[in-house]
Formats: C-alpha cells, structure tokens, sequence
C-alpha cells in the first residue's frame, strides 16, 4: 500500500480545474462563433488515472508539464442537451455558467483541504 500524497493529488487537481476552467472561458468567448464545436475536459478521475500511472520526462521533478492535461481536452457530448443554432454553434451559455461555478466550487474545496491539511501539519511539528 503507497501512502496518499495529498499535496501532489491536490495539486494536480488543481491543474486540471485551471485547463477545465481554460476550457470553459474559450467555449463562453466563442458563443457568437458560427461553426464553433463547444469544448469540455474529461472528468478528473479519468484524468488522474492516465497521469499516476505514467509519469512524463522532465528535466526537474519540480517542473510541471503543461502536455499531461492535453489529451483530456474534447468535443462536448452529444448527451447534454445542447442545442446547435443555425450558424453551427452548440455553445450553451447557461450550461457553460454551470461549469464555471463547479469549477469555482471545486477550487474552493482543494484549496481549503490543503489549507487545514497545512494546518494539521504544522501542529505536529510544533509539538
């Protein structure tokens, strides 16, 4: 059994929340574009299971690869209701809005997980 890296999990879920969000602003942008195919991103756990088992070359385990997260970007599906206008576009405002407050709602979440996991962290050292 490998113990949980939590700071490490968080962090790429918060890698993946900034290329969903990305995604997101780029479909609102485009919503006048005629022939513009609404983007999303796959969901985190599928993201995450690709990412942990293969880990991308880098010349400082520091670094960040902005390429791990690229593959996850698609076409919207079919199966959420949008509607396409005349133009070509199937850009649903409402349901991108949607989307931007998960993404804040989940933002918030990582944030203070790491925040009271920090917090734990710093109590046993000064004790």
């Amino acid at each position: 059994m490998q113990p949980i890296q939590l700071f490490e999990l968080a962090s790429n879920q918060a890698h993946w929340l900034s290329v969903r969000q990305n995604v997101v602003a780029g479909n609102i942008a485009n919503a006048n574009t005629p022939g513009f195919v609404a983007m999303d991103i796959q969901p985190f756990e599928a993201v995450l299971d690709t990412v942990s088992s293969g880990r991308m070359a880098a010349t400082h385990p520091m670094h960040f690869s902005e390429d791990r997260m690229r593959g996850a970007v698609g076409t919207a599906d079919a199966g959420e209701n949008t509607d396409v206008s005349p133009s070509g576009n199937s850009v649903s405002l409402e349901q991108e809005l949607v989307k931007a407050g998960e993404v804040r709602h989940a933002f918030e979440l990582n944030t203070g997980l790491v925040k009271s996991f920090h917090r734990m962290m710093l109590m046993t050292v000064r004790k």
